[in-house]
């Protein structure tokens, strides 16, 4: 059985959906106002993991993963580039696709965007007011009034005395109470605004997600998730105002991704020691990115390091390596001793680096297996490799193209040409011409592999 850390109760829990074989999942996207950097990428990898092996397991998944699109860092980066907040976000969303897809994560079932769920975003905030949790204050802002939810602070621990006390909270004069958000903002000069029963304005960070999970999903549904970072208060916030909105529990567990950390401090955007994604592309490819992430658990700090992308590189090239040349068997059955092992790990809070661990184990048996000539036990065996990997996302690449480095086709010219005159060379018995070609690949980062009168060759 699936057993799920619920940061809510603090605890593994048997995941029992709401509706039997089908599970309804809510993630926090991304705000686009600049590239994916890699502690988005660790939030996309994931819990696109967690949605293949619940398809795996044989589950219906719906996954919603938001998209904020107007917000106060969108709005001043707009202002700062001179140019249109439309064509700002369309710029960043269609970059943040592509950043996906090289990481192999799936598309989600939904990707609501906050511009175009206005409608259920003010239906909410209008419920909030009728049911006397929110209020208009004199600036035209509409707030959320904390003290009417008797359970703020259950998610993340917190207790509203002792935040009241510290002052972690802006004073702001227009407010009731240090602890109330914003769920409306009066429009400005020269802002995206749109009407609504309090005056034109736009709506706040929080309630866009409480708006757009439970349009997608439902008042009530299985998961939630996003980075731990989240937790408070934008989490803390949304269990509040939906909650007071519909008058149902709001989601039966919440799921948390760890930190991506640099020299011991949160990766952000804030402390200027984030690298995006685009950057890390230019030296790895997305798979070993990917690899990188499942290496740890979700819930861990992720440290980042060259050295553990270069780990990531060495360990996919082994895993290519035991599947490179090998004709997969059609008919596996799961009557083996890894698959099992493999759910067990996933089965336990998603545990990744167990079940890449059995990942290792095939690839040395189907390594055995080819050298001791048991070509049919091999080519069972890679086929359960690649069956598993692929529910993480990993080596669904062909070998040969992961191994030579996803190189552009006239680089693959290249070398190939290269090869072809190194073994005329050796076929005519002209070793002084056949290493100096050897030593001219080697100097482009390629390594040879002499093979029954063939040469394979892949990327150092």
């Amino acid at each position: 059985m699936l057993h799920i850390y619920n940061s809510l109760t603090r605890k593994k829990e048997v995941f029992i959906p709401i509706e039997p074989g089908k599970v309804r999942m809510y993630v926090c996207g991304m705000t686009v106002y600049d590239f994916c950097h890699l502690g988005h990428a660790r939030v996309l990898v994931v819990f696109d993991t967690v949605v293949r092996y619940m398809r795996y397991a044989g589950l219906d998944v719906t996954y919603v993963r938001n998209i904020t699109d107007v917000d106060d860092k969108i709005i001043n980066r707009a202002n700062e580039n001179g140019e249109d907040i439309t064509v700002l976000t369309e710029r960043y969303i269609q970059a943040m696709h592509e950043d996906a897809a090289t990481l192999g994560v799936l598309p989600p079932s939904e990707e609501p965007r906050a511009t175009t769920s206005m409608k259920e975003i003010i239906t909410m905030v209008q419920q909030l007011v009728d049911k006397g949790h929110a209020y208009q204050a004199g600036n035209g802002d509409v707030y959320y009034d904390v003290s009417t939810f008797e359970n703020y602070g259950q998610l993340s621990g917190k207790q509203t005395e002792d935040l009241r006390a510290g002052e972690r909270v802006a004073v702001d004069e227009n407010k009731d109470d240090p602890l109330d958000f914003v769920l409306w903002k009066a429009a400005k000069l020269e802002e995206p605004s749109w009407d609504s029963p309090w005056g034109p304005g736009r709506p706040g960070w929080h309630i866009e997600c409480s708006a757009m999970s439970t349009g997608c999903l439902g008042n009530h549904f299985d998961i939630h998730g996003g980075g731990q970072d989240l937790q408070f208060p934008h989490h803390e916030n949304e269990i509040a105002q939906s909650e007071a909105a519909t008058g149902e529990h709001f989601v039966n567990l919440w799921m948390h991704n760890g930190f991506v950390r640099i020299n011991d401090e949160k990766m952000s955007k804030s402390l200027d020691n984030f690298f995006t994604v685009r950057e890390i592309l230019k030296l790895y490819q997305g798979e070993e990115i990917r690899y990188f992430v499942l290496a740890s658990h979700y819930r861990s700090p992720l440290n980042f390091s060259d050295q553990l992308l270069d780990s990531a590189r060495a360990a996919l090239t082994r895993l290519y390596n035991s599947l490179r040349g090998m004709e997969l068997a059609k008919d596996v059955t799961s009557d083996d001793e890894y698959t099992p092992r493999f759910d067990k790990a996933m089965n336990d809070d998603f545990n990744t680096p167990e079940a890449i661990a059995v990942l290792f184990d095939l690839a040395s048996h189907v390594n055995r297996a080819r050298d001791e000539g048991n070509v049919t036990q091999a080519s069972r065996l890679a086929a359960i490799l690649k069956k598993l990997a692929n529910v993480l996302g990993l080596l669904e690449a062909d070998p040969d193209r992961y191994l030579q480095g996803g190189a552009a086709a006239e680089d693959n010219d290249k070398i190939e040409a290269l090869i072809q005159l190194r073994l005329e060379a050796r076929a005519n018995k002209n070793w002084a011409e056949a290493d100096r070609i050897r030593d001219e690949l080697h100097s482009m980062g390629i390594e040879l592999e002499d093979k029954g009168g063939s040469t394979i060759w892949r990327r150092k």
